[in-house]
């Protein structure tokens, strides 16, 4: 090697764990490559949120001509499966197959519903667009069938990401633990953006036959992508029960639960957690439809919409791992969240008369930026309240806490559009809608208030 050769690689290896944060959560026995692999369940998760979100409530309105209402109350359905997430971390904390295995089964039945309810919505979508022989088939029928392949891919996407979580965190030492999740969020979110560019480019000459193979293609590629994930990571124990019989769980989870959430700092978190993610998800079913009839943007435009909102989670995400790893407060990163928020929203409004596509994209990507520093500071705090070897139960009470209030605001967005469109037209009804979201965001800084400590950082 040359002189400049070895000036490069020097100056690559001092640089590389600046570009690289989560680089030294890897160990002797875990190296990064195996988590990067892990985490590509994470990738899976991302891209059903960016169909169902994103590219296929945009065609549903605008393409298929259904109700808004309607349309949030569907992509609102997975709320119905996400108040089991802490269920389902607990019984994976304490379950045990015949093989030995705990987490496994609970991710691959997990991609199993979520491959199903993939496979159901192109159908549900042939009905809805009156299209072929789909077309004789009663509307309700295609209505009915989406709600289905909405629960479904929901239900799956519930369970492999509680699960997937809590086997990250098996994995890892304590004090990696926090960083270790903030890189499974980080996948989540190059997963979205990079699901959404490729939705964007697929979708550029749309047909409803183009977003049926894209569907189809979601389909095989989330089995793929979990089984990848999985494979080889969870060590096989040795069964604690002979096969055909039931495993005993060593405790009760009405119990586990009081103890968790009998803390009132554990409370306050939960309360604050539910408002703000209303707050940052109330316009998610709304963004594309109000960059397409607002603003006149395209399919293909509003769709890299999601990716916008995901590269700002992402910067969102590494800054407050940067700040977090060397000793931050989750409250005070969650609060800075909160406040970035309420600006974001301002620009969204103000997009309408102005008819600015720069001003709308900037509000997008602060919003974005706001809920990644929102997300990760409330996950990083209630994991710090979480009881000792149930790891599995806090992540899946943030999850549900965070999955059914998002699920919730989504569906109570759409619905109050609607219901204001007749006395506030054009771009009016929508900025009601974001102005209701400022205020949630407001009451949810005064409920993290108090769990803030003022306090210096110590910088390493």
């Amino acid at each position: 090697m040359n002189h400049w050769g070895r000036q490069f690689a020097r100056s690559w290896g001092q640089l590389s764990p600046r570009f690289l944060p989560f680089a030294d959560v890897a160990t002797p026995d875990l190296s990064l490559g195996r988590l990067l692999r892990l985490s590509l369940f994470q990738v899976s998760v991302g891209m059903a949120l960016v169909l169902l979100v994103g590219t296929l409530n945009r065609v549903m309105i605008v393409e298929l001509g259904v109700p808004s209402s309607l349309v949030a109350v569907m992509v609102a359905l997975p709320i119905l499966f996400a108040p089991a997430r802490a269920i389902i971390g607990f019984k994976s904390d304490h379950f045990q197959s015949a093989l030995g295995w705990r987490r496994v089964p609970f991710i691959w039945k997990g991609s199993l519903a979520q491959f199903g309810g993939f496979a159901i919505m192109p159908f549900a979508l042939l009905v809805l667009a009156g299209q072929g022989h789909a077309a004789l088939a009663p509307h309700w029928v295609g209505l009915v069938s989406a709600a289905v392949a909405f629960l479904l891919v929901g239900a799956g996407m519930h369970t492999v990401q509680t699960v997937g979580l809590a086997l990250a965190t098996d994995l890892t030492t304590e004090a990696s633990r926090p960083r270790v999740v903030g890189l499974m969020y980080v996948t989540l979110l190059l997963g979205m953006m990079g699901s959404a560019v490729a939705f964007g480019v697929l979708l550029e000459n749309y047909s409803h036959g183009r977003l049926i193979q894209v569907i189809q293609g979601a389909a095989v590629l989330t089995l793929a992508l979990n089984v990848i994930a999985i494979w080889k990571q969870e060590a096989r124990q040795t069964p604690r029960y002979n096969l055909g019989q039931q495993p005993r769980e060593p405790d009760c989870f009405r119990e586990c639960w009081r103890a968790f959430s009998g803390q009132p700092a554990a409370r306050r978190w939960l309360l604050a957690i539910a408002l703000g993610t209303m707050a940052f998800t109330m316009e998610d079913v709304l963004l594309e439809p109000y960059g397409g009839e607002i603003l006149g943007l395209s399919v293909s435009a509003t769709t890299l919409l999601t990716a916008t909102l995901a590269f700002g989670s992402l910067l969102g995400f590494g800054f407050a791992s940067k700040i977090l790893g060397r000793g931050g407060d989750p409250a005070k990163m969650a609060a800075v969240g909160l406040t970035v928020g309420i600006p974001a929203f301002v620009l969204v409004i103000a997009a309408a008369p102005l008819a600015s596509g720069l001003w709308f994209s900037t509000g997008v990507f602060l919003i974005g930026l706001g809920a990644g520093l929102f997300s990760h500071g409330t996950l990083t705090a209630i994991m710090a309240e979480a009881v000792p070897g149930q790891s599995g139960l806090a992540l899946g009470a943030w999850g549900a806490v965070q999955a059914t209030a998002a699920g919730f605001g989504m569906a109570v967005g759409g619905v109050l559009r609607d219901l204001w469109a007749p006395i506030a037209p054009g771009g009016y009804s929508y900025s009601m809608v974001y102005s209701l979201e400022i205020i949630l965001l407001i009451i949810s800084l005064w409920i993290a208030r108090p769990l803030i400590r003022f306090r210096k950082v110590t910088v390493a």
